[in-house]
């Protein structure tokens, strides 16, 4: 009864329990009265597990599967189905609460709740998507976002108007690249006439869905403007929101001049990155670089980011109110000074355009400034939890974005590290050499050591399956690298931001750049270093659900069951190293196939120069070379009817360019990937147009049998962002602007242009 009374004083106060109560269920599975059995162990750890205050975490985790299933779907649910499926299951699980299978209701209406979520929200936007290809299309709209590019810019356009030689169009959003610096303003009406293109699909398959991304930002196409963008006068007022975004790219483009005219090259583009979120500026050694050390983390704006500018805010705005003895014991200077955090902490997710990992870190850490302003513990599971019901709720979609997978998975390992690690690694204050180390910094530099290794070990398996790479040492660069960014470089950031009024930016940008500079050498060191770069070849979608399962289970449950999880991510591991590679691939126009050659190495076949989709293949088959070595055309014969490659076992694979080549190709191949209509009575495989246009990017494996064709879009899989049957139609349904002084050619050189990526 003592002990009980304890915990419920603890709770009352505030205060994070344990449950179940230590001692109650040791980690060895003995308990006062001797030994159990395995059954009597697990049932007891099971039971521990399940006790009051261990359900709350569990909920986002059903949430996100139930929107997982979504996702896998082959065709799209009917809306008010769903929503029908989960008010039901949520009715149950109130009907349920004081029963003994409460927690398995909750979990099931949880994953019928995503499931409802995700599919309302496809509804909420649905909109039309580009089919096929247009040359020449005339448009007027609004311009409602701007970004600026290494070697091109890029602007969305909230479409008004269209006109093609196809007719009418339902295109409400495109994507559009121009000549570096003739990006309109933000708010601005312009005319202009487009190249459209159909928004990129998977490069291979089971690969980022590009255009399932652009789907849910209401982007229907993407392309390239063509000759000049002429700013002409808006029919009607572009909205509230269309104000809103361009008072914020004003601010943002008013940030960016200033430390312009400070810093230069690649220190200003990733110095504007930090501030604004805009990083599609810097060059692309330097951003290698950082994603090989390990720092590519540091351009993305997340938790760490939104952390450092609510704690700067959060103790300067304290140590302020504490030179005022009178404040300080009338009044609750640590809570004004947490809505004061709460307040910069919001500025900034609006001034860095708000993406899905900035809305996961600014929700995470509204939650523990608001736990701060109500007395209650910050950093725990439930505030993870919270974020990610949140994030989840408003943008279903995130599931499956990487950054929403990485920066969870690294705060999940970092408060675990916090709420289970730091209390058992610093549980001895009387050891004097424990005290010493401490007292010379070894504490802050263990945490460091030890946050870096456990965020890179959280996020590495889906570094390999979206990126196909490891970061070995990570570790090593954060440790050189990330004291510089927290105590230089972002203090000066946001003191440069707020002197911005008053003239007296400067010295803060000049203090940037060197934080900066350093970073960079770091990242630049680290990635020379022998082994820098981990390549691991791609595996399917399987491995990495049970590795998140793994990840979940080791981090959230905390009797002996959490070893479980480790054997989970260890069979997962295995299964992903040992996915087998394709033998042959085939890009969804037909414009590319690389063929596996008997040294194991692909080799490819190609009609253009499309190095985004070279360097995707390559990278996903771990293999090291770029995209221009001259090995990847060895063996390779061209003429200019087509091509032919040796595959593996000594067959002929041929691109066929022009009808007249079927003659040989069709009598000496084994494979054929071609454009034009075959004669029928070909004998060897034919990959033609209509089955790349109905399928998508190809992979083929060699088996006893022949080839097996695995297609990115199976038969029967249709849904809104990459409809089944796409037919001739161009579409398949689902501030005051400046003024420039003469219109100015904003098409972009040819060399310049890369997919979206």
């Amino acid at each position: 009864m003592a002990g009980g009374g304890e915990e419920q004083r603890r709770s009352r106060a505030g205060r994070a329990i344990t449950w179940p109560p230590r001692g109650a269920v040791r980690a060895t599975g003995v308990t006062e009265h001797g030994s159990l059995s395995l059954a009597e162990k697990v049932r007891s750890w099971a039971t521990a597990e399940t006790g009051p205050g261990r359900l709350l975490p569990w909920v986002p985790v059903a949430f996100g599967a139930g929107i997982a299933v979504y996702f896998a779907a082959d065709r799209e649910p009917i809306p008010w189905v769903a929503a029908v499926t989960a008010v039901a299951f949520c009715a149950a699980a109130f009907a349920a609460r004081r029963s003994r299978i409460f927690p398995l209701v909750v979990m099931l209406a949880a994953l019928a709740a995503g499931f409802a979520a995700a599919t309302l929200k496809t509804a909420r936007v649905a909109h039309g998507v580009l089919a096929r290809p247009m040359f020449s299309v005339t448009m007027k709209g609004f311009v409602e976002t701007r970004d600026e590019r290494e070697r091109t810019d890029r602007f969305v356009l909230r479409v008004e108007e269209m006109e093609s030689a196809r007719g009418s169009q339902k295109l409400e959003r495109v994507r559009l690249s121009v000549k570096k610096g003739t990006a309109p303003a933000v708010g601005s009406f312009v005319e202009l006439k487009a190249r459209l293109l159909p928004p990129l699909s998977p490069l291979r398959p089971g690969s980022y869905d590009f255009g399932r991304d652009m789907y849910f930002q209401g982007i229907g196409a993407s392309g390239f403007v063509m000759g000049a963008i002429k700013t002409v006068e808006a029919p009607r007022s572009g909205g509230l929101y269309l104000r809103y975004a361009a008072t914020m790219q004003g601010m943002r483009d008013a940030i960016d001049a200033r430390i312009r005219s400070v810093v230069s090259g690649d220190n200003r583009a990733i110095a504007t990155a930090l501030l604004t979120g805009r990083r599609d500026a810097i060059s692309a050694p330097v951003n290698d670089a950082m994603f090989i050390s390990g720092l590519g983390h540091v351009l993305s704006i997340s938790g760490y980011h939104m952390a450092v500018v609510a704690g700067v805010v959060f103790f300067a705005v304290r140590a302020l109110l504490a030179l005022f003895p009178a404040l300080t014991v009338t009044f609750p200077i640590k809570k004004w000074s947490a809505a004061a955090a709460f307040a910069a902490a919001l500025f900034y997710l609006l001034l860095s355009g708000a993406e899905v990992a900035t809305q996961r870190s600014f929700f995470m850490t509204a939650v523990v400034l608001i736990a701060v302003m109500v007395d209650r513990r910050a950093i725990t599971f439930r505030t993870l939890a919270v974020a990610a019901m949140i994030v989840l709720l408003i943008a279903p979609e995130a599931l499956v974005h990487p950054s929403f997978q990485m920066s969870f998975a690294a705060t999940l390992g970092l408060v675990a590290l916090v709420q289970i690690g730091m209390p058992n690694l610093f549980a001895s204050p009387d050891n004097s050499q424990v005290a010493r180390a401490a007292l010379w910094g070894g504490r802050e530099i263990t945490m460091l050591a030890l946050a870096s290794l456990v965020a890179g070990l959280a996020t590495m398996p889906y570094a390999a399956f979206h990126f196909h790479r490891v970061t070995p040492y990570g570790v090593l660069a954060n440790l050189a690298a990330m004291p510089v960014v927290s105590a230089l470089v972002m203090p000066a950031g946001l003191l440069g931001i707020l002197s911005m009024p008053f003239g007296l930016d400067g010295v803060f940008w000049r203090l940037m750049d060197v934080g900066i500079g350093w970073m960079i050498a770091v990242s630049q060191w680290v990635a020379a270093l022998p082994g820098a770069i981990g390549q691991i070849a791609s595996f399917g979608t399987g491995p990495l659900a049970v590795m998140s399962a793994g990840i979940i289970l080791f981090a959230l449950l905390r009797t002996p069951l959490r070893w479980a999880g480790a054997g989970l991510v260890t069979l997962a591991t295995i299964v992903a190293l040992m996915t087998p590679q394709p033998d042959m691939l085939v890009a969804a126009d037909g414009s590319a196939v690389a063929v596996r050659g008997k040294d194991g190495r692909l080799r490819l076949m190609r009609t253009g120069k499309d190095a985004f989709l070279s360097r995707e293949w390559l990278a996903a088959d771990a293999d090291g070379r770029k995209a221009t070595d001259a090995s990847l055309t060895e063996g390779v014969s061209c003429d200019d009817t087509g091509c032919v490659v040796q595959a593996a076992d000594g067959s002929a694979v041929a691109l066929t360019l022009k009808a007249e080549a079927f003659a040989d190709d069709c009598t000496r191949a084994t494979v054929i990937v071609t454009l034009r209509q075959p004669p029928v009575d070909c004998a060897a495989l034919v990959l033609d147009q209509e089955m790349l246009r109905a399928r998508g990017t190809l992979a083929l494996r060699k088996g006893a049998n022949g080839y097996t064709i695995i297609a990115n879009r199976p038969r029967g899989v249709d849904r809104p962002w990459a409809p089944a049957n796409r037919n001739d139609d161009a579409s398949t349904p689902a501030g005051q602007p400046s003024r420039p002084a003469q219109p100015v050619d904003a098409t972009p050189a040819e060399s310049d242009l890369q997919p979206d990526d």
